[in-house]
């Protein structure tokens, strides 16, 4: 830094300003100093910083996979928001979800200097009824029904589950199928919730739910089921890539969408729009969820109020191809 500042004609403490993107720093010193920084080669010593400033400018994410959409999108807007507010993230996967997958993935994280957590919670644990976390730790939980012990923020999954359900009704169909996520996801119970009590509080028959597992293939499969019966005029899947199965399926035994039954997803998958017809769908925001994230585990670090709870973030139904009211009305 001293070398930086001999050559550019400023002083250390002006470097270390243009080094962390202090706002104070006019902008043609800003240029001298980075040609002088580019000129010897100079970088900026993170691990000295943190021991100075005691805080790592990392965050933590642990989470069981990045397979399906809600996860690997929830990452992505972690990802960016942090780069926003200049903080990179450490990725810790958990083999299996399990409460010593959980606490393993902590003392991991704890081994690379984190300043915060967080945790993609998406499944129930296998060894546990609750989620205990290791305390003195800046946390926040995605996904989860830990809002009574932990900060959490979540899409809200049942608010989305009712456009959905309700749409298929106010357009004249007698009641709406559903295939629903694994039983072991805190979003497929939700929505499978929210989707029952729309069906009950309209005074109509709930059909025994068609169990899928987040694929394509498992709505193909469950579509096979329901095209079998010609009272299935409507269907609600779980997510995007289970409705494009079960439209698949009722394509292959010739009937039409949305002439014979109408489909309804969950996520707005950037190709929703490409499906034939194009698939009316449930629409979660992301980014925000990302960017709420960020925000409450930064107010802990900055020992900003906070509290446990739950932070929904609000869905909205897109109308797209793939609904229309039953030929019998």
């Amino acid at each position: 830094m001293a070398d930086v500042a001999r050559l550019a004609g400023v002083s250390s403490q002006t470097v270390s300003r243009v080094s962390t993107g202090h706002p104070s720093v006019v902008e043609s010193t800003r240029q001298q100093v980075l040609a002088a920084m580019q000129e010897l080669g100079y970088r900026p010593n993170s691990a000295a910083r943190a021991l100075k400033r005691g805080e790592f400018r990392t965050l933590g994410v642990i989470l069981f996979t990045l397979a399906t959409t809600g996860n690997s999108r929830t990452v992505e807007a972690i990802l960016a928001q942090a780069a926003q507010e200049g903080y990179a993230i450490t990725l810790i996967p958990v083999a299996m979800p399990t409460q010593d997958g959980v606490l393993g993935a902590f003392t991991r994280l704890g081994e690379l200097a984190v300043d915060g957590v967080v945790v993609i919670m998406e499944v129930h644990l296998l060894d546990a009824a609750n989620l205990e976390l290791p305390p003195n730790m800046q946390v926040v939980v995605v996904d989860s029904d830990a809002g009574e012990r932990y900060p959490v923020v979540d899409t809200d999954q049942a608010d989305g589950a009712r456009q959905a359900t309700r749409h298929l009704l106010e357009l004249g169909h007698e009641t709406v199928w559903h295939v629903s996520g694994p039983i072991e996801s805190f979003a497929a119970g939700r929505r499978t919730q929210a989707w029952r009590e729309t069906l009950e509080a309209a005074g109509k028959t709930v059909p025994p739910p068609q169990l899928g597992d987040w694929t394509a293939e498992s709505g193909y499969q469950a579509g096979l089921v329901l095209a079998q019966n010609p009272g299935c005029t409507a269907i609600f899947a779980a997510n995007d890539q289970m409705a494009l199965g079960v439209m698949r399926a009722f394509h292959e035994q010739g009937r039409s969408i949305p002439g014979d039954v109408s489909v309804v997803g969950f996520d707005d998958i950037p190709d929703a729009h490409a499906f034939f017809p194009p698939l009316t769908t449930v629409h979660q925001d992301f980014a925000e969820v990302g960017r709420r994230c960020v925000e409450g585990l930064l107010r802990q670090i900055r020992n900003e109020p906070g509290s446990p709870g739950t932070d929904l973030v609000p869905t909205r139904l897109v109308l797209r191809g793939s609904t229309a009211p039953p030929r019998s009305a």
